[in-house]
């Protein structure tokens, strides 16, 4: 091997390692929080109480005057999602200052491996809806939900490589970038170039704040709000606020500070994103009925083909390649503490779409409730065989690093 090589990850600081070990606690609850959400919404949808539940779902609130009398449900996705945006921008921040994104070598098989794992799903969903009006629908199965991911991952892979969940933690982050990229240029409104200006000012505000580490939350919270409300009415989807505030934080640790302001805005962030943010969003999002759902439509409709084919096949296939084509054809090539064969598990785990992918749904068939519930049943089916198969093969390799320790 040509001693100019990276390593993956081979030798990760103690700090880092401490990090990703908090985050991916905080994501098991975060991700068990989710599956009660989405769980309890399905069978609310599907019971006496279904009126109510939509009923509340759609009951609107808000000042029209300020175009924000929406409905609960797009509250959720719209505000709420907005806090989920901003974590998750505050953790690719990290990576490219402390962590995997710091080094280019470090940062390509990973980098490669999300843009892999986003543009095969796509691809095959065009292929299998071209011509059809559901091809608008091509964003979908590009999403990994990070929450569920690092949750499976957690709990089935605890005996696993830390540089191997450094993966996977790089890989969604990158893919929630890539997600929200796509949402704000495919999945918006028109846009209002006044707002947009405003709302760029006053990122660029926040960025000043951060970089002469002014403190106080009275300066950020109404300054926050602001951004999201001017980008709200830009047109661009107002979740594209939150990453983008969080992209701004300073993670540049103060003299004698053990983290940095970025760090510990994510510490205090985290619970609200992924105790009640998310699993709101998931609530409203997932409540479908099921009373006139066929199995058969599943097998028939290019749409539910298209989304299940993506995540479950595309996923995986689409991140080995990217991540195994990197290093094939560059320096970056994996730790000797990790195979293929672990990036092939982390790429069936890829497949679980949920949170965003029910986001792009809502927004890419916002005029067609048929469509947007067969899009939910099919990303919720989806996302559950992709977890099995990742469990599955997560198990095996976990066998086999005990195998080898004993």
């Amino acid at each position: 091997m040509p001693r100019n090589k990276k390593r993956l990850w081979s030798a990760l600081p103690r700090l880092q390692k401490t990090w990703l070990s908090e985050t991916l606690r905080n994501e098991t609850v975060g991700g068990t929080l989710l599956l009660i959400s989405a769980l309890a919404a399905l069978i609310i949808a599907n019971s006496p109480l279904q009126d109510w539940f939509f009923e509340l779902r759609d009951s609107k609130f808000g000042p029209e005057a300020l175009h924000l009398n929406l409905s609960l449900g797009t509250w959720a996705a719209d505000a709420l999602l907005a806090i989920f945006f901003f974590a998750a921008g505050i953790e690719l921040k990290h990576e490219l200052v402390h962590g995997s994104l710091k080094y280019r070598a470090q940062a390509m098989v990973p980098v490669a491996a999300a843009l892999g794992g986003m543009v095969l799903p796509a691809a095959i969903f065009f292929a299998i809806n071209m011509g059809k009006d559901s091809v608008v629908g091509w964003g979908i199965p590009m999403a990994t939900d990070i929450a569920f991911a690092l949750a499976i991952l957690a709990v089935v892979g605890r005996q696993l490589p830390i540089e191997l969940r450094a993966f996977l933690l790089t890989l969604a982050v990158v893919d929630d970038l890539g997600a929200i990229i796509v949402i704000a240029i495919f999945y918006s409104s028109e846009f209002a170039l006044v707002p947009l200006i405003i709302s760029g000012t006053l990122l660029v505000v926040f960025a000043a704040l951060q970089r002469k580490n002014v403190t106080g939350w009275y300066y950020y919270l109404p300054l926050a709000i602001l951004i999201w409300y001017f980008v709200h009415e830009s047109g661009v989807h107002a979740t594209v606020a939150g990453v983008a505030m969080g992209l701004f934080m300073n993670m540049q640790k103060a003299s004698g500070e053990k983290y940095s302001a970025g760090d510990k805005t994510l510490h205090l962030v985290h619970p609200y994103s992924a105790g009640i943010a998310v699993p709101i969003f998931a609530f409203f999002a997932s409540g479908v009925s099921l009373q006139s759902f066929e199995i058969g439509s599943l097998t028939s409709s290019p749409l539910a083909l298209g989304i299940i084919v993506g995540l479950v096949a595309g996923k995986p296939i689409g991140v080995f390649l990217g991540g195994y084509l990197m290093a094939r054809f560059t320096k970056a090539e994996l730790s000797k503490g990790i195979s293929w064969w672990d990036i092939a598990a982390i790429g069936s785990l890829a497949g679980v779409g949920f949170t965003v992918s029910l986001l792009i749904s809502e927004l890419a068939f916002k005029n067609s409730e048929e469509q947007i519930e067969l899009s939910v049943i099919s990303v919720l089916i989806a996302s559950l065989i992709s977890a099995v198969f990742a469990t599955i093969l997560l198990t095996i390799r976990r066998r086999s690093y005990a195998s080898k320790n004993v």
